[in-house]
This record gives structure tokens, C-alpha cells and sequence, in this order.
């Protein structure tokens, strides 16, 4: 019998079947049904298979026409719904240990084209100029129109040190141009901490992987152990964050929420997609005893200390998750720009033969209900990072999933009256800020908002 820990496992909240990136599951989905075949639909598609085996210019192997077909079936559903072959289901029983090897995009497919969710930070892609909204037009002299997500996904892949030549399409650049990256073996750190100023801490989280909210807890524990004293404030960063593992979204708001607080939330046809996930170590500590807590030994006053929650664009999934949980317990302020909006659970379903599909099973929703699906987390405080009017989320995935509370409609702050004209050759030259750094205008707005608490200063959380 599964625990809920291994279910969760087979749920992720991430933004898409991700190039180099993947998922580590410890049980297997028992579930059949037995609904009605529509056998006529049955019989036309028998005809068509027999056409293609007969009169087709070229032999096909049965086994290719299959594939094709259910690939075919999982892709015309919504965006992140995929059929996993044998290979491409090995590889994502890689685990979300942190190590893979590539380039370190999180991708989907929107009009034929590799669209990137997020680079992932420190990372080839990264350090590359690559941004959230970018579409890969060619890989080498491959055209990627007409390539499936998989096949993309392999001619990324590569040696370490071997490199490829991309062709990307940027919202506001007037013409494709090409980027270089060299693959590397990609090791990421998913929670960054350090203190930034006397009493003012920051900790960043790159993606929710296995580790993370164990990760999480040393980390808040050795800047607390450092700075001596109660911090003032805490600027969580989640931007650019794709998502990740459900268990490590719950474990990163526990660090925030009091003990039992709901977290989010799932709804579905199926009665297993049904769940209520609430801030106790038995929905984010892996085989948990009664004794074991990662937050124990964090002193208390962290879980009480003035926070900032840092999204926009580029936060996806489980970023929101935590960022919805927060906002709703009141618990942070939500500064930046809309989230991306992906409010879809994916389960990954193994086949009897080997093969897998992942599969849209459910939605999610923040503690008081509201479904972010397409919509995105807004912000309390709007801080535009000077590319807001460039930005590509949810809504602008071909084949999205509606937001079942009302139309996704975009928000207010899509295109903020004041956003700064980025002209095409700064967009086409983009390369990355310091997170956190002197450069990194939400992040410093974060620092004056959490200064202006502490000296009593009434923002009422402006939404703009």
C-alpha cells in the first residue's frame, strides 16, 4: 500500500516535461478503468493504421505508427500532458537529485517550436542569455518544427563540453538569432541563503528537488547561527523557479506556516487526484517517524520574522504554490510580477510494457480556493524588472487549460503603464543579474519594503 509520501512523489508541479531535468518515483500507479470503447472510432482508426501499412510511399514499422499516435493523443490534451517511450521514462527515473548533464532549460512546445519555461540558474543556459518566453527555432541544423518534445529534448542532450548552436525567436527582438552553449554535467544547488545585511537575510530557491526542504532547513539555521540575532527580515526568492517536486513545495512553506496550516490543495476525477496538504512533516519528510522535524532545530523567531516573497514570470508550479500559501495565511508579502500561472498537477503513470504517460490528473488551489490556473499569483507589490511587456506565460500556451473559476483573462499587471522600453538589441544581448545582488531592483525593493516594517512605515500592500 502506498504512503501519501510516495504519492506525492508521483506528483509534480513542474512547468513542463523539462529538457535534462526529471523526476525520481518510488511506487508504481495502480489504477485501471474500464470505460466504454467507442468502437466506431475504433474501427476508423484500425482503417487509417491499415491505409498507412498498405499504400504509404514508405514501409512503416507498426511499433513507430503506435508511438506516434499516442504521442499524438497526450500532446492534443493540454501542454504538459506527454507519452513517455521507454527511454524518455528511464530518464525521467533520473531523480531530481540536482545532477544531470545538458544544457539546464526547463522546456515545453508552443507552435511547433521548443519554448523555454525557465533557465535553470548556474547553469550553461543560464549564463547564456537564455529568458523565460524564448522559443528554439533550430537546434544545429536541425529545424525543430516537425520534432516532437522528446526528440528535441535528445538533440540537446550531449557530452559534456560538446556544443550547440540555437536559433531562438525573443518576444521584442525583430529577427531569430543564434546563441552557442556548451553542455556541461549540470549540478544545481536548489536553496542559495546568505545574509545581505545586518538582521536581513535572503534565501533563494532555484528549483524543489528531493533535498530541498531539508536543504532549506540548514540553511535558515546557519544564517540565523551567524547573524546572532533575530532577523529583521527575509527575502525569499522564487523567481525563474519551474517547480518541482509537490513534497518539497510543502516542506519550503512549512518553514513559513505554523504546524497544520493547509498549504494547497487538489481537485480531479479521480478519487487518488483528491488531496488536502497541510504543513506537518508527514507531507514533506520521506519516511517519516514521529520524532524527525527538519525544522526542529531552526529557531523559532524564523518562522515569525517579516518576509518578502520574490516571483514573476519565470515562478511556475510549485513556486506558486508556496507563494499562494503564504499570501493567502497572510503570512508574506508577494512582491515582483505575476507568476506563470501553470495551476495543472501532472502524475506520471506507468504502462505495463515499460513505457509511461504523464498526464494532467488535477488542479490545484491556494488555502482559500482560488484556482491560478492561467491566472497566475499576483503580487502585492508590483516591481517591474524592466522586461515585464516581453513576458510569455500560461495563457499564451497554445491549447492551455482554461481557469476553471472564470476566463484567464490577463491580469492588470501584465503590461505595467510604466514599464521601460527594452529596445531589440539590449533583448537580443541579454545576459542575467546577480540575483540578490546591488543590481537586482526587486530584490532591493524587497530589502527598502522589509526597513519600511521595521521602522512602522503603513505600505497597506499596494497592488500598484
Amino acid at each position: 500500500m502506498k504512503t501519501k509520501f510516495q504519492k506525492l512523489l508521483f506528483i509534480f508541479f513542474g512547468a513542463t516535461l523539462g529538457a535534462l531535468i526529471s523526476i525520481n518515483f518510488q511506487a508504481l500507479a495502480e489504477k485501471t478503468t474500464s470505460p466504454n470503447l467507442p468502437i466506431e472510432d475504433l474501427r476508423t482508426f484500425a482503417e487509417v493504421f491499415g491505409k498507412i501499412k498498405t499504400d504509404y510511399v514508405e514501409d512503416i514499422e507498426d511499433k513507430k505508427l503506435i508511438t506516434e499516435a499516442l504521442t499524438g493523443m497526450l500532446a492534443g490534451l493540454d501542454p504538459h500532458s506527454t507519452f513517455l517511450d521507454l527511454d524518455n521514462f528511464k530518464e525521467m527515473q533520473q531523480g531530481t537529485t540536482g545532477e544531470f548533464g545538458g544544457l539546464g532549460i526547463e522546456v515545453g512546445m508552443e507552435d511547433g517550436f521548443v519554448k523555454v519555461i525557465s533557465p535553470i540558474e548556474d547553469t550553461p543556459a543560464y549564463e547564456a542569455g537564455l529568458k523565460s518566453g524564448d522559443l528554439i527555432m533550430k537546434l544545429d541544423q536541425t529545424q525543430v518544427k516537425g520534432l516532437t518534445l522528446n526528440e528535441a529534448v535528445k538533440l540537446m542532450r550531449g557530452k559534456p563540453g560538446s556544443s550547440i548552436k540555437i536559433q531562438v525567436l525573443r518576444k521584442g527582438v525583430d529577427a531569430p538569432f543564434d546563441i552557442t552553449i556548451v553542455r556541461a554535467q549540470i549540478k544545481t544547488k536548489s536553496v542559495k541563503a546568505k545574509i545581505v545585511e545586518p538582521n536581513y537575510g535572503y534565501v533563494r530557491i532555484t528549483q524543489f528537488q528531493e533535498r530541498t526542504t531539508q536543504d532549506l532547513a540548514e540553511a535558515l539555521k546557519k544564517i540565523r547561527r551567524e547573524n546572532k540575532y533575530a532577523f529583521n527580515g527575509i527575502v525569499l526568492d522564487l523567481r525563474n523557479n519551474p517547480g518541482g517536486l509537490l513534497n518539497a513545495a510543502v516542506g519550503v512553506s512549512a518553514a513559513f506556516l505554523d504546524e497544520g496550516d493547509l498549504v494547497v490543495y487538489t481537485e480531479g476525477r479521480a478519487p487518488d487526484s483528491k488531496m488536502h496538504l497541510t504543513a506537518i512533516p508527514e507531507n514533506y519528510v520521506r519516511n517519516y517517524p514521529a520524532s524527525k522535524n527538519y525544522f526542529d532545530k531552526v529557531p523559532d523567531d524564523v518562522k515569525h520574522t517579516p518576509l518578502v516573497v520574490l516571483v514573476n514570470n519565470g515562478s511556475a508550479s510549485a513556486s506558486e504554490i508556496v507563494a499562494g500559501a503564504l499570501q493567502d495565511h497572510g503570512r508574506g508579502t508577494i512582491l515582483g510580477t505575476r507568476s506563470f500561472g501553470k495551476g495543472s498537477v501532472q502524475s506520471i503513470l506507468p504502462m505495463n510494457n515499460g513505457t509511461a504517460i504523464k498526464l494532467t490528473t488535477a488542479l490545484y488551489f491556494t488555502p482559500n480556493g482560488r484556482s491560478i490556473q492561467s491566472k497566475g499569483i499576483e503580487p502585492d507589490v508590483v516591481v517591474d524588472d524592466g522586461f515585464e511587456q516581453f513576458a510569455v506565460r500560461e495563457e499564451d500556451v497554445t491549447n492551455h487549460i482554461v481557469n476553471p473559476q472564470g476566463e484567464d483573462a490577463p491580469a492588470k499587471t501584465d503590461k505595467p503603464a510604466n514599464a521601460p522600453t527594452t529596445g531589440s538589441e539590449a533583448l537580443k544581448n541579454f545576459k542575467p543579474i546577480e540575483l540578490g545582488g546591488k543590481d537586482d531592483k526587486q530584490f532591493q525593493q524587497a530589502l527598502l519594503f522589509l526597513k519600511g516594517i521595521d521602522k512602522g512605515i503603513d505600505y497597506s500592500k499596494p497592488k500598484k
